[in-house]
């Protein structure tokens, strides 16, 4: 097993021994929920992994599948984690990270005596880290102060703020209701916008909005539309939970209208949403507007909670405001349910989503794929594979991976290093990722020698292994004393290296 391989044959003759018995878990699909108990709704208890019910239902989805229509109007590859894109460009609140990026709004640091701990990570360009925070609580104070010649002194200390140095004053002085223009005003004079960005100016908002000048709120933002600022929910940690302060808000979003307004409002929803306040984030909508990305913001949010039955309700409403639920809506509640083992309520609910004549994409196959390699269906997994295919719909590589993951983790070795073979024939923009994929599964199983092989043969067909797993893969062969394995596969990534 640990003998070197000079090509794929025996390579293949090596995966095909018996191995150690290696029982790593089944990689689930990266939803955003977690597994906590259900609360009721309107949907019934969970449907258990390996129960009577749940393959029946997965014998029932294969029909559907099989019968779905064509998709000749289905929608192109788009990740269900795209929505903000979708809405505003670039500002992306999903993600297929394991974890979200939402922030949710987080409330201001409060003043306190332990200066020195609050500010003691502080940066300023050249400054030791000691006296920056001096000098940062010292510029605190003169803002706290009122200093009428601000600018001047601020000018005078010859410091290079970073942006979380200025975060941090912002934080604080929003914290204690103290105005920061003059402050903001300095920022904008002694730095290029885009060395603060839409977070400070987000923090600038909200000082506006702690002291209550709404004008001067009007005015920045208005200065900063040319600047393509991006609004973000810090930008309303002010907003109580009622509807005054959000009318007051919504005014002067509309008549600033552009980037600021779309973002500001996406923001609003997003906060209202995070924090379980749905009302709230319905009468941002009744105020402004209604669209699919807000709907989707509040799915999540609501899904998050377990309460899935609402959540169905919510398809209900947007086709009753005009906005018919897409295949990124369903996407996410299927996703939330299939996480939770509410397999049966998933492929009802994808029933429907083809009764509505609304097509699934490739995340839809995905989401379903993930969950029979957890409860061990293969079978059925490569039958909706194979139904994707016909569809048209080009796999992700991420999809690719759950094939490769599951082969593995189930011990079928042989089977994992074939899929991956295969699709080297099939596909040259997925290979590299899926040969290293398998490289460093069979690294955390503690197998460098066939880590290695795996990496050689794929650098032999032309494509490059990822540099994390190429560098892990030198080094365990190194210190395992398996030098000419290391120097032999490190002379082939650099000649590999130098073609490209």
């Amino acid at each position: 097993m640990f003998r070197r391989f000079s090509n794929s044959h025996n390579l293949d003759s090596c995966l095909s021994q018996s191995t150690p018995p290696f029982h790593s878990p089944i990689v689930p699909p990266k939803t955003l929920v977690s597994h906590e108990p259900s609360p009721p709704g309107k949907f019934s208890n969970s449907n258990l992994p390996h129960t009577e019910a749940a393959f029946s239902s997965l014998s029932s989805l294969i029909s559907l599948f099989g019968s779905s229509p064509s998709s000749q109007n289905s929608q192109s590859l788009l990740t269900i984690y795209s929505l903000k894109h979708q809405c505003h460009g670039r500002v992306q609140p999903f993600s297929t990270a394991p974890s979200d990026v939402f922030e949710s709004s987080s409330p201001p640091r409060a003043s306190g005596s332990d200066e020195g701990n609050r500010f003691g990570n502080v940066v300023i360009d050249g400054i030791r880290p000691d006296e920056t925070s001096n000098q940062v609580l010292e510029i605190i104070d003169m803002i706290r102060m009122g200093e009428s010649d601000l600018k001047s002194k601020l000018n005078s200390m010859n410091v290079s703020l970073s942006p979380a140095s200025i975060t941090r004053v912002f934080e604080v002085l929003n914290s204690e209701k103290v105005p920061a223009l003059c402050f903001f005003d300095w920022i904008r004079d002694s730095q290029p916008i885009g060395c603060y960005g839409n977070e400070i100016c987000s923090l600038v908002i909200d000082n506006c909005g702690r002291v209550g000048d709404y004008p001067a709120m009007l005015q920045i933002l208005k200065d900063l539309q040319s600047e393509e600022i991006r609004l973000t929910q810090k930008a309303f940690g002010f907003i109580s939970p009622n509807k005054a302060s959000v009318v007051k808000v919504v005014e002067v979003l509309n008549k600033v209208g552009g980037l600021c307004r779309a973002t500001g409002v996406l923001s609003l929803i997003e906060m209202f949403s995070v924090k379980g306040l749905f009302e709230m984030a319905e009468f941002v909508m009744k105020k402004t507007e209604r669209k699919r990305c807000y709907y989707i913001i509040m799915i999540r949010e609501t899904c998050r909670g377990r309460n899935f039955g609402r959540a169905v309700d919510m398809l209900d409403e947007m086709r009753q405001v005009g906005c018919d639920p897409d295949a990124k809506t369903y996407n996410y509640l299927l996703s939330s349910l299939c996480k939770n083992h509410k397999f049966a309520e998933a492929t009802k609910l994808y029933e429907e989503m083809l009764e509505r004549n609304c097509q699934p994409d490739g995340i839809t196959y995905e989401i379903f794929i993930f969950y029979l390699f957890k409860v061990g269906n293969l079978d059925f997994a490569r039958q909706l594979f194979d139904r994707m295919i016909l569809e048209g719909i080009k796999p992700r590589v991420s999809t690719h991976a759950a094939f490769v993951k599951g082969y593995f983790n189930l011990r079928r070795y042989k089977e994992a290093y074939n899929y991956v073979v295969d699709l080297a024939a099939k596909d040259s923009f997925s290979s590299s990722s899926v040969y290293s994929l398998l490289a460093r599964l069979y690294m955390k199983k503690g197998n460098a020698v066939v880590a290695q092989n795996i990496l050689t043969e794929m650098i032999n067909k032309g494509f490059r292994p990822d540099y994390s797993v190429y560098v892990r893969v030198l080094k365990r062969l190194s210190k395992s004393g398996r030098s000419g394995l290391a120097e032999d596969l490190e002379s082939r990534f650099s000649s590999l290296a130098g073609t490209g």
